[in-house]
């Protein structure tokens, strides 16, 4: 979508400052074309309100194929990064979406020709867990709606699910589950500590996150797909 492509990449922007500020390390943010940054993003509260412009960074919402179907805003603070709104604008709706979105999912790593894959909500959250399992193929369907309905790639065989702890986490994560089932598909979901896997990677931190997730994998994924330590 022309959003996206008037978007600079994300290498040295504030858009990536945010994602550091949020933990994810610079492992998980390599080959992330998927992530872009806009100096000047469009946002406003209503139909009738004024326009604002903000920096904001922008994801691609992208099917099967590659092919765009939609982007996610997220508008950043000018200031940078501080500890209450965690480098989100001081407006109301911080985080928005266009487009065609239902399947669909901002992704990182290949989407083609893998037999594992992980999937989950939000951004933040699922680069949080590319930090501590870099060659992880990796979806962010960007709410627990989404989530359920999201299309898994041809040949896939394990299937993890990211779930956020909480109602409307539990029951993505069982629907998701049950459609993966149901297609042949193993599905195996993975539990936070906290009520995401990015609060776990902010305050417990990268060492506690990987030893997490090594009890919840696969065996013959920990070797392939974590980094080491």
């Amino acid at each position: 979508m022309r959003l996206f492509a008037m978007a600079q990449p994300l290498s040295g922007t504030l858009a990536e400052s945010y994602l550091r500020g949020r933990g994810i390390t610079s492992a998980a943010l390599a080959g992330t074309e998927s992530l872009r940054y806009h100096k000047r993003c469009f946002y406003r509260v209503g139909p009738d309100a004024p326009h604002e412009t903000w920096p904001a960074l922008i994801a691609a919402v992208t099917d099967l194929n590659g092919t765009i179907t939609g982007v996610h805003r997220t508008w950043l603070d000018p200031a940078g990064f501080d500890p209450i709104r965690l480098g989100k604008a001081p407006v109301e709706t911080p985080r928005r979406a266009l487009g065609h979105l239902l399947g669909h999912a901002v992704r990182f790593g290949p989407t083609t020709g893998i037999e594992v894959l992980a999937a989950g909500e939000g951004i933040e959250t699922m680069l949080s867990l590319r930090s501590a399992l870099p060659a992880m193929p990796i979806a962010a369907a960007l709410s627990a709606g989404h989530l359920t309905a999201i299309l898994l790639p041809a040949g896939l065989r394990r299937l993890y699910i990211a779930r956020d702890a909480d109602l409307a986490g539990d029951r993505a994560a069982t629907s998701l589950s049950e459609c993966a089932q149901a297609a042949g598909i193993e599905a195996i979901t993975l539990t936070p500590t906290l009520s995401d896997f990015n609060d776990d990677l902010r305050v417990l931190g990268l060492a506690e996150l990987r030893a997490n997730l090594r009890m919840q994998l696969a065996p013959q994924d920990v070797a392939r797909l974590m980094m080491p330590g």
